[in-house]
């Protein structure tokens, strides 16, 4: 039986603590991949203490037994002290990607998932993670508050969700009055990068999230996919969704535990120094998206993707083009040789460089050619090999010619405004820089009925011909 109020229809159980119940057994079961946390929270650590010194103690004793030998009295307080005082000088989030160093030695505090499905021992380290989901988390050794669900990567509470019932007379606007006025940002698990990194507000229809307490300015975002589903236009909310809740899509595929590790991994970032990114739900589907298509049918696809104003689209880019650069194939080489952000805009290049320097060190620095430098130093980034490129499309006319062979590498190639900068003679400069000649040869023979050895490079109609059109090698 179900009973319907304001267009909703819901069972007719529809207690805030039987929505609560829900979302929690889709996240514990295998197919949300959380278990849930037995050990007991410190409040003035912030930890499920057990929880963090077990997953050191096994996925590192060698660490562990030096950092005992180092500190014999009561080395687990003063391992929590030595994380803590990490996060305090390199945030939370770098924490959780790089681990910290206490006397020469770097412990991790979590593992994340490999790129590439060959690296078995990154495999193993990931699944030996405790990645665990709590009802009721009474986070604070001075009120009896609770906060209603925290989610906690071996041990340390990384997102918590307060979660309101339409039902009982309560949506997201009360969950965001609580987080508000009833959570004292000061706790050890409510300052800012320390601890919690993801505040929610969730209701039957709707929901919105904070990356940063800050009491009645706290600044709350939507986190829906849109009426009409994320990529179709449409207005405010969330789509119908017969099999359930029309918020089910945050605990189903965004708070899946890998999805969730993904996004720790791979899409949050800090930014000024003061401002934690999370991915807005339309960024997370686009980006996603793109990539899986790119992994599937491999290079030589073109993209568009519409981005309204001020709905972050440099931190699309950002993201992008840091999965295509990360991006591997079946036999452990990568997807593209360089992935090129072609784009007028200055303000991008230190946004790029900022954003994708917090995700992987191993890219390395982002080569942004911009006044300072000529387009000598572009066509050196591409013969280098560097992993990200940002560059003016002017650029190309000079170097077009000097760029080494291309033959059997891939470009993907990221147009900053498709509608200002793809067209014209610089555009077909940098297709004839990038496209693999040889095979554009091979395909020009077959049509002319020629031998390929009869076609000659140099020829004007042979290379006008390989500055148009698509080709294999390139993704737009």
């Amino acid at each position: 039986m179900a009973i319907t109020k304001g267009g909703l229809t819901m069972p007719l159980n529809t207690t805030e603590k039987q929505f609560e119940s829900d979302i929690a057994a889709a996240l514990l079961s295998p197919a949300g991949g959380y278990t849930r946390n037995g050990d007991c929270y410190d409040p003035k650590l912030g930890l499920f203490v057990d929880t963090l010194i077990r997953f050191v103690q096994k996925t590192q004793p060698n660490e562990w037994a030096f950092f005992e030998k180092q500190n014999p009295v009561n080395p687990v307080r003063k391992f929590c002290t030595a994380f803590n005082n990490a996060c305090d000088a390199d945030g939370l989030l770098s924490v959780l990607r790089y681990g910290f160093k206490h006397r020469g030695r770097r412990f991790r505090v979590c593992y994340f998932q490999p790129e590439s499905a060959l690296n078995q021992k990154d495999a193993q380290r990931y699944a030996q993670n405790e990645i665990t989901c709590n009802r009721q988390w009474f986070y604070s050794d001075t009120t009896h508050n609770s906060v209603d669900m925290v989610l906690a990567v071996n041990g340390i509470p990384v997102f918590a969700f307060e979660l309101k019932n339409q039902f009982t007379g309560q949506t997201v606007e009360n969950a965001k009055q609580q987080w508000m006025h009833d959570r004292d940002p000061r706790e050890v698990c409510f300052q800012f990068n320390k601890r919690i990194l993801g505040y929610f507000c969730v209701d039957l229809t709707e929901v919105w999230m904070a990356t940063r307490l800050a009491g009645k300015d706290t600044r709350f975002l939507p986190f829906n996919q849109g009426s009409n589903g994320a990529g179709r236009d449409g207005g405010a909310g969330n789509p119908p969704n017969p099999s359930g809740y029309l918020t089910a899509y945050l605990w189903e595929e965004v708070f899946q535990k890998d999805s969730m590790m993904d996004i720790l991994q791979k899409f949050m970032s800090l930014q000024d120094g003061k401002t934690l990114i999370f991915p807005r739900y339309h960024q997370l589907d686009v980006v996603r998206k793109l990539v899986a298509d790119v992994r599937q049918k491999g290079a030589g696809q073109h993209y568009l993707i519409q981005h309204s104003a001020g709905s972050g689209k440099s931190n699309s880019i950002a993201w992008t083009a840091y999965r295509l650069a990360s991006l591997f194939n079946t036999e452990n080489k990568p997807v593209f040789a360089s992935v090129i952000v072609v784009t007028d805009r200055t303000v991008l290049d230190a946004q790029l460089q900022e954003t994708i320097s917090g995700f992987d060190h191993t890219l390395g620095a982002v080569e942004a050619i911009g006044e300072d430098k000529n387009s000598g130093d572009l066509r050196d980034a591409i013969n280098n090999g560097a992993r990200i490129i940002i560059t003016t499309l002017q650029k190309f006319p000079v170097i077009y010619t000097e760029v080494n062979k291309t033959a059997g590498k891939n470009y993907a190639v990221i147009i900053d405004e498709a509608h200002s900068s793809q067209t014209g003679t610089s555009a077909l400069k940098l297709k004839a820089a990038l496209a693999d000649t040889e095979d554009a040869l091979r395909e020009y023979a077959e049509l002319e009925g020629k031998a390929e050895d009869e076609i000659d490079p140099e020829d004007a109609l042979v290379k006008e011909l390989t500055s148009h059109g698509r080709h294999k090698n390139l993704s737009f």
